[in-house]
């Protein structure tokens, strides 16, 4: 579909689910963000903002659009929505397809995140952003389901003052959301002939004595009370691998665990490692991946627009590319149309009526700060 189709946020949406972009972390034949940054960076040049690419990785750009601020504009919004998806392994539909039936525009990335992106870009599409009191930029970021290079990249910049990060909200701001700690522990034992077990040290059988340990005194590792809105933190085990075949003792044992962090508890990933050395747990833990936990004040003047226009105040569980931007000084909030219910689903969707809703929400948020 090329630009002289696109005539609504659904075709624009459409458009975008149709351009794979899967992150190359969960498909070794993905291409990564390049094809898609250039259709945005085509539809920004449409709408005449100054466009860049930055590249985060081989083929994979962060693409950004910006406007010239305002005579009476006093700070910078960023729209910043992510260009990668989930593998597409699994889908029970054509995930390029772009199908729309019974209300609903179907494949991957339709949810998570394309339909966020196409109503923050169709409503940049329908203001006349010269007349605002407020300057507007564009980052369509690379690489958010796997490391967040686009966002680390993107936050280092300092480009606004404040920023919007897509995702599916049901439209109502997330203000706070856990951080994550993903580790890997590694237990080692000696191998043996399955017969006689006793004469080797069964690496698998050391690795759920650590699992055990791990999930019995959670609470102590870096104790922190609950959230209010956040609740409790969390640790679930996600994948498991050891021993060479049936009858051999295994020497080597993996485990990779997901630690789902409050505020603060961001040096949980080296507490894990430190408190296994202090028992005396025979097992070596190394840091995956550690993302921040949001936190921006619900009182913001930005987010007072939003609820005037209708959104609730909320926490999630997940985190996304905002807390990046949080801890770079610039307050940041996730906010889109669509469910996280849908997100990364085997038949992911969105709503074409929520999809709409969104892009005039949007809209609506930008005419707030005066048009014309």
């Amino acid at each position: 579909m090329n630009l002289s189709s696109i005539h609504s946020v659904v075709d624009l949406c459409q458009a975008l689910v149709q351009i794979p972009s899967e992150n190359p972390s969960g498909s070794a034949a993905s291409h990564g963000e390049e094809a898609i940054a250039r259709f945005v960076g085509g539809f920004l040049e449409h709408l005449h903002a100054r466009v860049e690419y930055e590249e985060i990785g081989p083929g994979r750009p962060n693409v950004y659009g910006l406007w010239p601020a305002p005579a009476r504009a006093k700070q910078r919004i960023l729209f910043a929505p992510h260009l990668d998806t989930v593998t597409v392994e699994g889908m029970t539909i054509d995930p390029f397809l772009a199908r729309r039936a019974a209300g609903r525009l179907y494949g991957r990335g339709s949810c998570d995140t394309k339909g966020s992106m196409a109503a923050m870009l169709w409503a940049i599409k329908s203001v006349d952003l010269s007349k605002l009191s407020v300057a507007v930029g564009f980052a369509g970021l690379a690489d958010e389901e796997f490391e967040q290079s686009g966002a680390k990249a993107c936050a280092a910049r300092k480009m606004a003052d404040f920023v919007v990060v897509g995702e599916p909200t049901n439209l109502d701001v997330v203000y706070t959301h856990k951080g994550t700690a993903w580790i890997e522990i590694e237990t080692q034992g000696k191998s043996a002939h399955a017969s006689i077990p006793e004469t080797g040290v069964n690496a698998i059988d050391r690795m759920i004595d650590a699992l055990k340990i791990l999930s019995e005194r959670f609470a102590q590792i870096c104790p922190v009370k609950g959230n209010p809105v956040l609740g409790q933190s969390t640790v679930s085990t996600g994948r498991i691998r050891g021993g060479v075949k049936i009858n051999v003792v295994p020497d080597r044992c993996y485990a990779e665990v997901d630690i789902r962090i409050l505020p603060g508890q961001e040096s949980m990933a080296s507490d894990v490692a430190h408190f296994f050395q202090q028992q005396r747990i025979p097992a070596t833990v190394r840091p995956i991946k550690v993302s921040a936990p949001l936190y921006t004040s619900p009182d913001h003047p930005l987010i007072e627009k939003f609820v005037a226009l209708g959104s609730r105040l909320t926490g999630a569980s997940w985190f996304c590319d905002a807390a990046f931007f949080a801890l770079q000084g610039a307050p940041a909030i996730a906010i889109g149309p669509g469910s996280i219910a849908q997100a990364h689903t085997a038949d992911e969707y969105i709503e074409i009526a929520e999809l709409e809703r969104g892009a005039e929400f949007f809209t609506n948020f930008l005419l707030s700060f005066g048009n014309g």
